[in-house]
């Protein structure tokens, strides 16, 4: 069965427990969702939803994600913006990210020394971790060679809103 399929399945059997059903709406989102192998924002989703042909409201768009994420297939992220991102989640895929303030760019990346490191200072601290979100803000490489220098956090808005109305 295709890795897509299985995560419809998946959803599927969620909703069941919480007693509602998988709808064609539904499917064509998480079948959206597990294509994308990117962040995405609830609105761009909404737009290639309906690029595609698919009748869906923006509420049906955000009640699905936030079903998707209380079911932990999605997570939400937030990059530096005064909204969240999304991203699918596939087994242990943990990862952090680099968030570059003047393209916008974001590059995920896993340590296991920095998560050894945060294991050993909640255990020093008698603290029980649920979840972290690492975000190291700077100039990605490709910046850097143009000559870029680091923009202010409110530039970086700017940016990401432009480069997804593209």
């Amino acid at each position: 069965m295709p890795a897509v399929a299985r995560e419809v399945d998946r959803f599927q059997q969620f909703l069941q427990q919480q007693g509602l059903k998988l709808t064609s709406e539904r499917t064509a989102l998480v079948r959206e969702i597990f294509s994308t192998h990117y962040h995405f924002e609830a609105d761009e989703l909404l737009f290639k939803m309906k690029e595609k042909s698919v009748k869906i409201s923006r509420a049906t768009v955000y009640r699905t994600l936030e079903l998707l994420v209380k079911s932990g297939m999605v997570r939400r992220v937030h990059l530096g913006e005064d909204h969240y991102h999304y991203e699918h989640v596939s087994g242990n895929s943990h990862h952090d990210h680099l968030i570059c303030t003047t393209c916008g760019g974001v590059i995920e990346f896993h340590d296991e020394e920095i998560e050894r490191l945060q294991r050993a200072i909640c255990e020093k601290k008698k603290f029980t971790p649920t979840f972290h979100n690492l975000q190291i803000l700077g100039v990605c490489e490709s910046c850097t060679r143009r000559g870029e220098t680091p923009d202010a956090p409110d530039r970086v808005k700017m940016i990401q809103a432009t480069r997804l109305r593209k």
